[in-house]
Formats: C-alpha cells, structure tokens, sequence
C-alpha cells in the first residue's frame, strides 16, 4: 500500500483548510426557545424525530452517508431561515434529502422523485416537492453544499494516514494479524456511523461538524495509543477548533453513545425456576375445575396437563412424590 507524501499531507490541508471556511460561512441552526424552535411550534424533540426518520429514508433509497450528512445541513439552515411550523417539518426534511441527493448521488441512484414519494410512504405529491426545492433553493441563495460531519470525517482520517502511518493498521486501513486483532471499534466506517447517529441528537446540533468529527475520532484514539493527546492535539491545532468547545462536546458524544449501548436490549436468557412449577399446576388444576364444557380454554390447560404429565407423573422407587420435580434438567445459574 502506498502511503500519502508530504505533497498529499499539504493537499490534505488545504482541502480542511476549504472546507472550515464554507463551514464558517454556512453552517446554521436554530436557535431554541422554552424547547420550541424560536417563533414556530416546532419542538426539539419533534425536529429529533424527523432526523431520525431522515436517517431511515437515506438507508432506504441507498444514498451515501454523506448526503444524508448533507440534508441534515440543509434542513437546519432551512429551519434556522424561516418560521416553519410542524406540518411542513416532514416535507421540508424530505425534499432537503432529494437536494442533497441531486449533489451527491449519480442519477441512476436518485431514480424519480415519484418513486422516492412512494417508497416514503408520504403523502406528499410531486409538485409539492418541486414546489418546496424552489423554496428551499430561494431561501438558500442556491448555495447548499457546505462541509459536513462526515466530509471532517474521511479529511481527518485521511490525516491521520498521512501523518500517523502506524496508526493504520488500527484504523481498518492495514492488513495482516495486528488489524485483525484489533476491535472492530477502530475504523473509519465506525466513525462514519457514530457521526450519522450524533446528528440526530439535538445537544450536539450546537457543535459544527468540524467539532464534533474531532470529538468522535479524539474518543476513539483515546482508547487506541498512549500517544493520543499529541495526536490530538496536532488536529485540533489544524482544525482551529477551541479546546474547551470540544471537551464539552467529547464528553457530550461519549455520554450519548453510551446511551445507545444501553439502549438496546441484550439477548434474553431465560432460566428455569422449578419452585415455581408446583404453583403453575395448581392454577392448571383450578382453571379445569371452574370452567365450563365449552370453554375455549379446553385445548390450554390440556395442553398444559400434557406438558407436565400431571396424570402419569410417576413416584420414585422411595414412594416419593415426584409431582414437584421439573421434567427438564436443572439449570444452573449463570457465573459473573
């Protein structure tokens, strides 16, 4: 593999260099006030969720990370613009989406917009969208593309390889048994998608993208190399970023992904509690005894006799009752 120069580093630069100054000059949110989105009855949670729904139909057209990126950008301007209220949200995300497609994806992949309509699963008409990408456009000035979260992903990660060589094999750019024994953790794909999933959290709509790319990847070269703060500290220097702004916003993305990892359920193991069998055959035998010749709970409880063989349950050789022994094997509880 052949590793970026000095030439390429410099590029490098003067690529972040473009890219902090569109971000400078563009990027926007809106301001909120009492939880609402100042003069509109737009909540926080209201504009979280069309994200997150955004997020749902990037995946389902197949577009690129970095459009979704973008029509988060553009919904945020659009919102920071003008007094939206609630009804519009869904439709002004939607046709932000398309725009962003429209710069980022090859034509085959866009489709028609009718179709995009469909698989939505909105209402939403093909004049309608039409009718809104001119409003948008206008509102805009036709300058939509700017700089996004995963753009200072891929340019810091590019970095990273220029200036880190031995950094690659940790950040799913090498080959051979060290990066496989690395944790799937450290990549760039990974930071990718933490990026798309920070977006959609509103206390991190106060951070630019630049910030909060440097806060994700800072976590994770935390926990890679000794070496982190020196690294880190060569980023924030080249990203211009001020030093307290991103600790605030490290400590905010690393409490929200945590939040993710507990959020989903783990696997659930069920263990056997055989105390509690004697128990479930008693209200078995009550619930035969109350009920009538046509409950539809006959096929239940025989059911249920049958599980346990209440009726041939035998004794054992000792002439003890072995009513109160499970018919399956004992489990054992689980070791910390």
């Amino acid at each position: 593999m052949k590793f970026p120069g000095h030439v390429d580093n410099r590029r490098l630069v003067t690529l972040l260099e473009a890219a902090l100054h569109r971000e400078a000059r563009l990027w926007k949110v809106p301001v909120y006030k009492n939880g609402l989105i100042q003069g509109t009855d737009t909540s926080s949670a209201q504009h979280q969720e069309v994200i997150r729904w955004l997020g749902e139909m990037s995946r389902c057209f197949r577009f690129c990370p970095e459009t979704f990126a973008l029509g988060v950008c553009i919904l945020h301007r659009m919102l920071s613009t003008v007094k939206a209220q609630p009804k519009y949200l869904k439709c002004i995300a939607f046709t932000s989406l398309i725009l962003a497609a429209k710069i980022n994806e090859e034509d085959e992949v866009i489709g028609c917009v009718k179709d995009l309509v469909v698989l939505s699963g909105c209402s939403f008409s093909t004049a309608e969208i039409l009718r809104m990408e001119r409003i948008i456009l206008d509102k805009l000035h036709w300058d939509l593309y700017t700089a996004t979260t995963v753009d200072f992903i891929h340019i810091f990660h590019a970095l990273l390889v220029s200036g880190q060589p031995f950094l690659i094999p940790s950040i799913g750019l090498g080959s051979g048994v060290a990066h496989q024994n690395r944790p799937s953790g450290l990549q760039g794909a990974l930071w990718t998608r933490q990026a798309q999933h920070c977006m959609a959290c509103h206390q991190l709509w106060q951070f630019k993208g630049s910030t909060l790319a440097l806060a994700i990847i800072t976590l994770e070269l935390e926990a890679l190399t000794p070496d982190w703060f020196s690294i880190c500290n060569d980023l924030v220097k080249k990203a211009q970023v001020d030093s307290a702004e991103l600790i605030h916003c490290r400590e905010t993305v690393d409490e929200y992904l945590h939040s993710l990892e507990f959020s989903l359920s783990a696997n659930a193991v069920y263990i056997l509690d055989a105390a509690h069998i004697g128990t479930d055959r008693q209200r078995a035998r009550r619930g035969r005894g109350q009920r009538d010749q046509g409950d539809r709970d006959d096929d239940y409880y025989d059911g249920f006799g049958c599980l346990y063989s209440e009726e041939k349950m035998p004794e054992s050789n000792g002439g003890v009752s072995m009513k109160n022994v499970s018919p399956c094997p004992p489990l054992h509880p689980p070791v910390n």
